[in-house]
């Protein structure tokens, strides 16, 4: 802390992102500057951001994030929610690992893209040792209905 309030007053206009001095002016999302190349992370569970837009995931995300459970919500398919992109991205980072994980896909919602996708590449889904989850359960509160889905550990 005493090293970033040091930098801070002694390069004003300054700061720290993920540890590299960057400048606030640069700090939008589509930055020239390079992301630093790391060890991927391993995590249980991994939500795809954007509601699987492929705004911001690549293939790059699924090299980096490498999950035992991945989220993909959206239900929008005239903003391209979600992205056939993306859940390709899945395919194309996880054939990547070096290591043939179970990998599960949780999909939030029924949608025509994740349907579509998984039947043209359940071959490869099988070959990656990709589950995908689909779920038909419904709860029920009051008068009011609505997709359910559990995940366990």
């Amino acid at each position: 802390e005493d090293e970033l309030s040091r930098s801070s007053h002694s390069n004003p206009g300054k700061s720290l992102v993920n540890g590299i001095k960057t400048n606030p002016a640069s700090n939008s999302p589509k930055s020239s500057l390079p992301v630093p190349m790391g060890p991927p992370v391993y995590v249980d569970l991994a939500y795809i951001p954007n509601h699987c837009s492929g705004k911001n995931t690549d293939p790059e995300f699924f090299k980096r994030v490498r999950a035992s459970y991945y989220v993909v919500s959206g239900n929008d398919a005239a903003n391209g929610e979600p992205s056939r992109a993306v859940l390709d991205a899945l395919l194309e980072g996880k054939a990547q690992w070096g290591e043939n994980l179970q990998v599960t896909l949780i999909p939030t919602h029924d949608t025509e893209v994740t349907r579509e996708w998984y039947q043209q590449t359940h071959e490869k889904q099988q070959e990656l040792n990709i589950m995908v989850l689909a779920s038909s359960s419904t709860v029920v509160m009051q008068d009011e209905s609505f997709p359910a889905c559990k995940i366990e550990f």
